[in-house]
């Protein structure tokens, strides 16, 4: 009697065994409180719980606000002078740049593509970041590396800058004439009265070089053998002369003469046409 109820006790205790162990099953699959039978309706709980909760809005929200404060840091140095610009500054900056040799024109006082390209060249040869617009470290730098430009290096009198004179145009009254730098130079004495930019004729009609004296003036005149005007001519070589040019005037260096040395500035060379004289020294020189 005892060895059966012991038995009947075993089988009591396993049978609560199993059926803690299938409650503790369910529980971990159904995640909501319920039976083991319905384990699979219970899996439904948590593939809809992540949908509904609070870190989805908040992943949204705060990249947003992270990109903005860092966009002000990269903004650089304050620019003094820069693309589009125009002053008397800029005028001033130009002139400086030539004197170093990183502007090849006459100053404009009009910041464009050329000045930022002179600017960054010098940048880059002082060792700063080639921007291309002056800040205050290109401009204090340039401060020290030029001098204050003269009236003349401000507004020069030609877009080229003028050669060296001639030896043979330092006495008298010449027009000293620079093939190299394409500028003559009305010259007394040793001292440039007036210049102008010029152009010459092409390797085909070539200006002669030399010596020579102004035959003669005409201020409106033909070419009959070119068929062009040639106003405010002043003839130095067989034929060869000083005049203004129309088509230097509107095409500049892309063009050439026949031989002529062309003037495109009218209102100067006008001036000049009146103070030149019949007889007075022509050099056209390398």
């Amino acid at each position: 009697m005892m060895r059966s109820s012991s038995v009947i006790r075993r089988a009591v205790l396993a049978a609560a065994a199993v059926a803690l162990a299938s409650g503790c099953t369910a529980q971990a699959v159904g995640a909501g409180g319920g039976s083991g039978v319905g384990s699979g309706s219970g899996s439904a709980s948590p593939t809809t719980a992540p949908t509904t909760v609070a870190p989805s809005s908040t992943a949204t929200t705060t990249p947003t606000a992270t990109p903005t404060g860092t966009a002000t840091p990269t903004s650089g140095p304050a620019v003094l002078m820069g693309d589009g610009d125009e002053s008397e500054q800029v005028r001033e900056l130009q002139a400086r740049l030539r004197q170093l040799g990183h502007f090849d024109r006459a100053p404009t006082g009009f910041y464009g593509t050329m000045t930022a390209g002179s600017v960054k060249a010098f940048q880059r040869k002082g060792d700063l970041p080639p921007t291309g617009a002056v800040d205050a470290a290109t401009w204090e730098k340039l401060l020290g590396a030029s001098r204050k430009p003269t009236a003349d290096e401000l507004k020069p009198a030609t877009t080229n800058t003028l050669d060296t004179p001639d030896a043979r145009c330092m006495t008298g009254r010449v027009l000293c004439i620079s093939k190299e730098s394409r500028t003559l130079a009305w010259m007394i004495d040793g001292k440039v009265v007036s210049a102008l930019d010029v152009r010459f004729g092409s390797e085909n009609t070539p200006t002669r070089e030399g010596t020579f004296a102004v035959e003669r003036k005409v201020r409106q005149d033909w070419s009959k053998l070119y068929h062009t005007p040639m106003p405010l001519s002043m003839y130095f070589s067989r034929g060869q002369a000083v005049h203004y040019s129309s088509d230097f005037a509107a095409r500049g260096y892309d063009g050439g003469s026949h031989g002529c040395v062309n003037v495109r500035d009218r209102a100067k060379l006008t001036t000049l046409f009146d103070q030149v004289k019949v007889g007075d020294k022509v050099v056209v020189h390398w």
